[in-house]
C-alpha cells in the first residue's frame, strides 16, 4: 500500500521574513513569534493525523542558524525547500513524493483549522481519489493533495491571489482527475485574519477579549496597536 506524506512547507520564524503581512499590526518580532507557535502547532497537528511520513520543508536551508534554534520533533524528517517561487517548490516537493511512491498532502502553516482530524479526511480522501483539496476563504487553498504529478498544476499560477484555488480546479479538471474538495476554511496571512484564530488552537488570539489582561509572548507595544486598531 503506499504511504501517505505530509509535507509542511515553512519559513523559519525569522522576525522580517516569516509573517510579514502582520507585522503591522505585530510587529516584526510579534510576527515571527506567532510564526513559531503556528510552526509548531502544525507539526503537532501533522503528527496526529496518522499518516506514515511527516516532512518539514524549510526555507532558508537546514544549516541556517534559525533552525539550529528550533527543536527537533521525533518523527519529522527535515528537507530543503530549493531555489525558485511558490510553484516552483511546491512541484518539487510533490514530484520528488510521488517519485518515492507515496501520496502527498502538501500544506503551509498559516491555517490553525487544518488539525489532525481534517488532515486525516485529507489523507482518506486521497486513496480513494486522484486529488484533494482544501481551499481558503481568500481564494487560496491551505492544502492540496495528489496521487500524480503534473507540472500544470504549479506553473504560471498567480500565487497569492482570489484565484488560486478555481484556476487549480480547473487544470485538474483538465487532467480528468478525480478531485473531493473539502470544506473551506481560514488561514492567518492578514491582521483581520487574527479573529480565525480558534479558542482550541495552542496559538493565543491577540483580539480575544478574554484573553487581554493575560501574560503574552507578543510584546505589550504589539498587543496595544492591535487594541486599539479594534476601537
Amino acid at each position: 500500500m503506499r504511504r501517505v506524506r505530509i509535507v509542511i512547507l515553512a519559513k523559519a520564524p525569522i522576525p522580517g521574513f516569516a509573517k510579514t503581512r502582520l507585522i503591522s499590526a505585530l510587529g516584526a518580532e510579534g510576527a515571527a513569534a506567532l510564526a513559531a507557535r503556528m510552526l509548531d502547532y502544525i507539526i503537532t497537528q501533522a503528527l496526529g493525523a496518522g499518516v506514515d511520513v511527516v516532512e518539514l520543508c524549510v526555507t532558508p536551508e537546514i544549516e541556517h542558524p534559525a533552525w539550529e534554534m528550533m527543536s527537533k520533533r521525533a518523527g519529522v524528517v527535515w528537507t530543503n525547500q530549493g531555489e525558485g517561487d511558490l510553484g516552483q517548490r511546491l512541484a518539487r516537493a510533490t514530484r520528488r513524493s510521488i517519485k518515492a511512491g507515496d501520496r502527498v498532502l502538501l500544506i503551509g502553516t498559516d491555517c490553525p483549522e487544518l488539525d489532525s482530524n481534517r488532515l486525516s479526511e485529507a489523507a482518506e480522501a486521497l486513496r480513494r481519489d486522484d486529488c484533494v483539496i482544501v481551499p481558503s476563504m481568500d481564494g487560496g487553498y491551505v492544502l492540496l493533495g495528489l496521487n500524480r504529478y503534473d507540472c500544470s498544476l504549479f506553473k504560471n499560477i498567480m500565487w497569492s491571489t482570489e484565484t488560486v484555488a478555481l484556476e487549480t480546479r480547473r487544470r485538474i479538471d483538465r487532467l480528468r482527475w478525480r478531485l473531493t474538495v473539502l470544506p473551506t476554511l481560514h488561514d492567518i496571512d492578514e491582521p483581520e485574519d487574527l479573529i480565525w484564530l480558534p479558542a482550541n488552537c495552542h496559538v493565543r488570539n491577540p483580539l480575544d477579549d478574554r484573553d487581554r489582561m493575560r501574560p503574552s509572548s507578543i510584546s505589550c507595544s504589539a498587543l496595544h496597536s492591535i487594541t486599539s486598531r479594534k476601537r
